[in-house]
């Protein structure tokens, strides 16, 4: 019987989708197909955790830990949108 890696998947994905989704009506000038843009750049600034459970790792971090995760998670969204809209803007200029 074959192994199913199915359910493997980065803990950061879904945090960083909900920041992503969260922040973006602070950009306006970045339409929802950039949206996706912005989480591929937010999420290659994150370290990679993978898991099979969002509990498998949620479970063991302690609260000190789940704090700085949702720093870092913000920091890189902010980092990616401010990212994704300064190359929008050059594109435009040209």
């Amino acid at each position: 019987m074959p192994a199913d890696f199915t359910s493997l998947r980065n803990y950061y994905e879904h945090p960083v989708v909900d920041a992503v989704m969260a922040m973006a009506h602070q950009y306006p000038a970045l339409d929802e197909d950039l949206l996706p843009d912005v989480a591929c750049v937010a999420l290659n600034r994150l370290p990679t955790r993978y898991i099979r459970h969002q509990v498998d790792l949620a479970f063991y971090l302690t609260e000190k830990e789940r704090a700085e995760n949702e720093t870092l998670v913000n920091e890189a969204v902010a980092y990616a949108f401010e990212f994704v809209q300064a190359r929008v803007a050059m594109r435009a200029r040209r």
